[in-house]
């Protein structure tokens, strides 16, 4: 067995250990676990240790640095994988991102939006986002405030180059789990709010939150993507 083989083997572990977790975490919750995916976070992560990633099972893959996600995508492109942007997104960067991602977690303004429907229009393609909420009104992070998703989602919903599919959020950070489950609980709540108003063009199928730390809570409320990084891939480089 090679170097590499070994080290496939080691993210083959740690992926089945997670899916595991998963499975085990909506079964409790009385949920289909194949109702939620695993996304991969590869931010930072050579793109010899992603190829063997998604060697070891990891079809999902998040990025959250446009240039960086450029070049990976570049050096991956041939092989089977969704990729998923989960960053900050500014607006002039929206023409590459619709060339590369399948999924975009972090649409936060009308002017994103807008931008975002543009560039993937030039290319005549359909763009699914995620309407990013910042339900603590944390200063350092993205995301519109709760009250302010219906308004965002009616006018996505207009836009003929974009699919809004559903929400994300990061909650703030707490070393203990159940101090963020009230936040994954809002977000859940605040997704039917959203999908009981029928609004046309406008699916609230998935819900992105969870991360490492949190993301068997995040399932048991409803979570149908969690992003994880740091227990696949370890220290980030």
């Amino acid at each position: 067995m090679s170097f590499d083989d070994d080290k496939i083997n080691i993210f083959k572990q740690r992926i089945a250990e997670i899916r595991q977790r998963i499975v085990r975490a909506a079964e409790t919750a009385g949920r289909d676990p194949l109702n939620v995916h695993l996304v991969a976070v590869s931010k930072t992560i050579s793109a010899e240790r992603v190829r063997m990633a998604i060697a070891a099972g990891a079809d999902i893959l998040g990025e959250n640095y446009v240039q960086e996600a450029t070049q990976k995508f570049s050096d991956l492109s041939a092989l089977s994988a969704t990729w998923h942007f989960i960053g900050h997104l500014q607006r002039n960067k929206a023409r590459y991102v619709v060339r590369i991602f399948d999924l975009i977690h972090s649409v936060d303004s009308t002017r994103l939006a807008d931008e975002l429907n543009k560039q993937a229009g030039k290319i005549n393609k359909m763009q699914p986002i995620l309407i990013q909420v910042n339900l603590a009104g944390e200063k350092t992070k993205s995301g519109i405030p709760p009250e302010d998703a219906e308004t965002l989602a009616r006018h996505i919903s207009a836009l003929p180059h974009l699919s809004l599919q559903g929400l994300m959020t990061m909650p703030p950070y707490f070393n203990a789990p159940e101090k963020v489950r009230p936040y994954f609980r809002q977000l859940r709540n605040l997704r039917d709010r959203i999908m009981d108003m029928s609004i046309e063009n406008v699916s609230m199928s998935e819900l992105s939150m969870g991360m490492t730390g949190d993301f068997e809570v995040a399932v048991a409320e409803g979570a149908t993507l969690v992003r994880v990084g740091t227990a696949i891939f370890g220290t980030r480089e």
